[in-house]
């Protein structure tokens, strides 16, 4: 089982890419507060049971994906107990074939590894080349789980903050399906 940290309120004192320095710096510029944990580095959904327990929260899963001939990319954000199915992503954005970007556009765009997607890392995307798309079911909650750019740090905020104030700050807009 995963090991996991108390929870941590302020950001870590070494950031373990420039990724995780933006997300902590733009979350204390909006004065957006936060919880977080230091963990094993967490690969897989199974790896978050621990983490959403010391969370309190469930943690969400995110996918970037791109059209077949990988000129659009998609960050998809979706409750993490529920199964990814292409066929119902392309369906409800009217794309007619989908799948996972490489690992290398994840690092491109997003400045993050497999493993540490997550709605945070937009902040490494200036210019635009995701669109942000939203499971309604992952925001319904008051509060959000997700990594903060790295696989061995997670971290709780509200839902509102980052829908309402982080999200609008780094120029992203959410579809949600």
């Amino acid at each position: 089982m995963i090991r996991t940290s108390d929870t941590i309120t302020v950001a870590p004192e070494v950031f373990v890419n420039e990724t995780q320095r933006r997300v902590y710096g733009l979350l204390e510029r909006l004065e957006i507060p936060f919880a977080r944990i230091d963990n094993d580095p967490a690969l897989t959904m199974e790896d978050c049971v621990a983490i959403d327990a010391a969370l309190g929260v469930p943690t969400v899963k995110t996918l970037l994906l791109c059209n077949r001939q990988q000129t659009l990319f998609y960050l998809y954000v979706m409750p993490g107990d529920k199964p990814f199915s292409t066929k119902d992503f392309g369906a409800a954005l009217q794309i007619s074939r989908v799948s996972f970007a490489p690992a290398e556009k994840l690092r491109e765009f997003l400045g993050t590894e497999v493993g540490a997607t997550t709605p945070l890392s937009l902040v490494s995307d200036p210019e635009h080349r995701v669109r942000l798309v939203i499971d309604r079911a992952a925001v319904a909650p008051a509060s959000i789980g997700c990594p903060d750019g790295t696989t061995t740090c997670y971290m709780r905020l509200l839902t509102a903050d980052l829908l309402e104030k982080y999200l609008p700050a780094t120029g992203h807009e959410a579809t949600f399906i």
